[in-house]
């Protein structure tokens, strides 16, 4: 159905970007970048009231520059901060502590001044240095990915992220960052396989991976995606999408092309007044006149028959579908004893839907297992499937899940009673 990128379901369309929207990201880790540095005008650096910090002295030569930058970065004077903070450099023999003082505060006023490349670097040396808290680690790594993302370095913004992940495994938004980078960047491999391995996916991350799958060809990856988000996201064009595809899967039944017509209605999906027409004469060929009444009123109800220039027609129809029940009433008991006789098991089953749909549910659900039992039927994951729908529609739900889950035919019966199942169980 949608054989070109230009004719995906709308609802895929912001996947097809190449560059998802990343500005959020920037924005927010500027000012995380300063949060986590604890510098700001009214406070500098944490421990520089004076030229000492953790116990440790700091040389003249390195405090007073020092002190002297923050003073300026705290003036929004970021860039004269940076070329003071390189008298800091000329100075040989630092410490380890002196080092990281140095390198935290240039971090924050490179951050300020947009030196991506000074910011890094001193970032880089502020994570190795061994002296953040635990609290401080991660905030700092969640800032060095976004100064790598902004400069599009995207490798070293991915070894970033996967270390504010090991820092925190439970930190999902730099897994999602990952993502995005690797998808942005075209490596749609790298990006599937981590969301292939997250433990759980969000509406926006099945549709990246389901985009993913469709650019890589992978037509049984991407109905499976589907899958997934037509039962945990339910919408009206996931689920077209989906039965568009198991009706073009090879094997498909043709005979099944009322059970697909079924689950369409009960999805919302039918709108068209030939699809109404199609599915109700549909159950009028498989002996269910009840059912194709219903169908009728429905159409009818939304204003999809009734009107135009076939409205004579629709008509015709509902007259005939209303001839035929009756016909049906009074025939059913001789076409049961016949059916018995023959023990023709589909004969049977069909009729026995047909009393379910007619709302004589016991009557309907007992013949439909014995035609079970009789074991003749042409095709058995059918009439297992048609048993799974009659106790759904007699409310049966749990009995009606058991044997949904027990057809296993690879003719699109299996596919159909598993996309019940998860219609039935969708949440509301």
């Amino acid at each position: 159905m949608y054989n070109n990128r230009q004719d995906h379901p709308a609802y895929f369309r912001f996947l097809m970007k190449e560059n998802p929207p990343m500005s959020k990201f920037r924005l927010a880790h500027l000012g995380l970048v300063m949060a986590a540095i604890g510098f700001t005008a009214a406070a500098p650096i944490a421990g520089f009231s004076s030229v000492a910090y953790a116990a440790e002295t700091v040389r003249a030569e390195i405090g007073k520059p020092l002190q002297e930058a923050q003073k300026l970065a705290a003036a929004g004077k970021n860039k004269e901060a940076l070329a003071k903070l390189k008298e800091t450099d000329a100075v040989g023999g630092k410490t380890a502590n002196e080092t990281y003082l140095i390198e935290r505060t240039r971090a924050s006023a490179a951050v300020a001044a947009g030196d991506n490349d000074a910011a890094a670097k001193a970032f880089e040396s502020v994570l190795n240095s061994g002296k953040l808290s635990p609290a401080e680690s991660p905030k700092f790594a969640e800032a060095l990915a976004g100064i790598y993302y902004r400069a599009k370095d995207y490798p070293k913004a991915i070894n970033a992220f996967q270390r504010v992940l090991k820092e925190n495994p439970g930190n999902t938004q730099a897994q999602e960052y990952i993502v995005q980078i690797y998808y942005t960047s075209g490596k749609y491999a790298e990006a599937a396989k981590e969301l292939q391995n997250a433990k759980s996916l969000n509406e926006n991350q099945l549709g990246m991976l389901a985009n993913i799958q469709l650019k890589q060809n992978d037509k049984a990856g991407y109905v499976q995606t589907l899958e997934k988000m037509a039962a945990s996201y339910p919408k009206a064009q996931t689920w077209a999408d989906l039965l568009q595809r198991v009706q073009t899967k090879p094997g498909f039944s043709s005979t099944l092309s009322l059970d697909l017509l079924r689950l369409r209605l009960q999805l919302g999906l039918l709108s068209k007044p030939n699809e109404y027409m199609e599915m109700s004469q549909l159950a009028l060929q498989a002996g269910n006149p009840a059912e194709a009444i219903k169908i009728i009123d429905q159409g009818y109800k939304k204003g999809a028959l009734g009107t135009g220039s076939d409205a004579a027609r629709h008509q015709r129809l509902k007259d005939l579908a209303a001839k035929t029940q009756t016909e049906f009433d009074a025939k059913q008991a001789a076409a049961e004893a016949e059916a018995v006789k023959a023990k023709d098991a589909d004969a049977l089953a069909n009729m026995g839907y047909a009393l379910v749909s007619s709302g004589k549910a016991d009557k309907g659900l007992a013949l439909i297992d014995q035609a079970i039992k009789l074991g003749t039927a042409k095709n058995p994951d059918a009439v297992k499937l048609h048993q799974g729908l009659a106790q759904n529609i007699a409310g049966k739900k749990a009995a009606a899940l058991a044997t949904l889950k027990s057809v296993k035919g690879t003719d699109g019966t299996g596919d159909l009673a598993r996309y019940w199942v998860m219609n039935i169980n969708r949440p509301l």
